[in-house]
């Protein structure tokens, strides 16, 4: 009997760790099937409801940024996606490959800029005018050197310009030569770094620190699309991105820096403009620009793509890069990890042909990819850059449309960004409180 004592009570012991065990384990998988079932209470709250903080009461989320204000003080109709359009040529733009400066008259007559008595005041100047603050930089460029098309005609500083101005065209006039036989090449920020690299469908995985400009467009915290950062507070991403989905700008965020898909991280938005002219059937002036709630900090991973110069030339058949983590194939799951592919320009002219996309395709669109098939972006790759490499890294297009995806004889159609600078450089320069009233 006394040997048997010991054993019972060590056996004792071991049940009630056991039970103690599974109790702590129910406790905790109870726990988290709270916290988890909150988490989908609230989300669903989200996606129906609009919380009215000052008259503390809820609104459907249809009715939120309908034009009529549904809570007492109105805060529902005060943060939403807007609609704006701009009607003329932006005054200031950067031409070629080396981007020389120009600006325009109030007879839309385009004239290089002479670099006689230019300083690094206008410099900065012209750059804050085109959206920049950081790292403007300009150089002289030989008049001899240019293509006669940006021969015919230059302006150049006054003697005395007045600097109190921050509009650079009041403080030039008219030159039939420039004295100092040289033009102004500007370059407004630090954008479209190389960087040496020893699924998009038909892609390969990447890092974000090759293409640092890849933003993650989401709303309430799920990836629908992707952007470019082109600035440290701007993205660009497509128009179509925002339709069918709350206008409300709580709703969305943009999350940047990441390889793999998170939702950690994202960066509330200041507002979001659609364009104007953007139509959701035929999928024209599709694109759309994203103000960050505050600038971010340039890094390895965190880096803005460069604008295209007006006049950028790129033949058939040269390679561009789209990213993204959209679908795999046709139809299927989002990629976890970032996504890369090399496609080729198709000429405009090919691509409208009828038995591509015909009168589908507008000017303000541009197509890439293998008419083969095989290699394409697909659904949530929208929004998202495609690149071309000059000395630098440029957006020349944003994922739009195509007939599915990597499909024979049907290649990805982008929006062209070198058709739409007017209002892409329009939209960065005008206020925010004009931009977020004027939808």
């Amino acid at each position: 009997m006394p040997r048997s004592l010991p054993k019972l009570q060590t056996d004792r012991r071991k049940k009630r760790l056991k039970l103690a065990l599974i109790s702590t384990c129910c406790v905790l998988l109870t726990l988290a099937m709270l916290a988890l079932g909150l988490y989908y209470i609230i989300r669903f709250i989200n996606l129906k409801f609009y919380f009215c903080a000052g008259s503390l009461e809820f609104v459907a989320i249809a009715a939120v940024c309908d034009g009529k204000d549904d809570c007492m003080d109105g805060e529902d109709e005060l943060k939403c996606v807007s609609n704006l359009k701009t009607n003329s040529a932006y005054p200031v733009r950067l031409v070629s490959k080396r981007l020389i400066l120009q600006v325009s008259d109030e007879n839309h007559k385009w004239s290089s800029v002479c670099a006689e008595n230019w300083n690094t005041w206008h410099t900065r100047a012209v750059c804050q005018q085109l959206g920049y603050m950081q790292n403007p930089r300009s150089m002289q460029v030989p008049v001899s050197s240019l293509p006669s098309d940006l021969c015919t005609a230059f302006v150049a500083l006054n003697t005395e310009p007045q600097q109190a101005s921050s509009n650079i065209q009041s403080s030039l006039a008219a030159r039939d030569q420039c004295t100092s036989s040289s033009v102004i090449s500007l370059s407004c920020s630090d954008c479209g770094e190389v960087v040496s690299e020893d699924r998009v469908i038909g892609g390969a995985e990447t890092a974000v620190e090759l293409w640092p400009w890849q933003a993650s467009v989401q709303w309430y915290r799920q990836h629908v699309c992707g952007g470019a950062l082109i600035s440290t507070r701007w993205v660009i991403s497509a128009a179509h991105c925002f339709a069918g989905r709350t206008q409300e700008l709580g709703a969305w965020r943009v999350v940047l820096g990441q390889t793999y898909m998170t939702s950690y991280g994202g960066i509330s938005m200041e507002a979001i403009i659609i364009h104007g002219h953007y139509d959701p059937v035929g999928h024209d002036y599709d694109v759309s620009m994203l103000r960050l709630t505050w600038d971010v900090t340039p890094g390895a991973s965190i880096h803005p793509v460069c604008l295209p110069p007006y006049q950028l030339s790129i033949k058939e058949g040269e390679e561009l890069v789209v990213t993204g983590w959209g679908t795999l194939r046709e139809n299927g799951e989002l990629s976890s990890v970032l996504e890369k592919a090399t496609v080729p320009l198709i000429g405009w002219s090919k691509c409208s042909n009828s038995s591509i996309y015909g009168s589908a395709l507008t000017p303000r669109m541009l197509c890439a990819g293998y008419l083969k098939g095989g290699v394409d972006s697909c659904q949530g790759d929208s929004g998202g850059p495609l690149v071309y490499l000059g000395s630098r890294w440029q957006l020349v297009g944003v994922v739009s449309w195509g007939t599915g995806c990597a499909r024979r004889g049907k290649p990805g159609v982008y929006t062209n960004i070198s058709q739409l600078l007017d209002w892409i450089y329009a939209m960065m320069e005008v206020s925010v409180h004009v931009m977020i009233v004027g939808g």
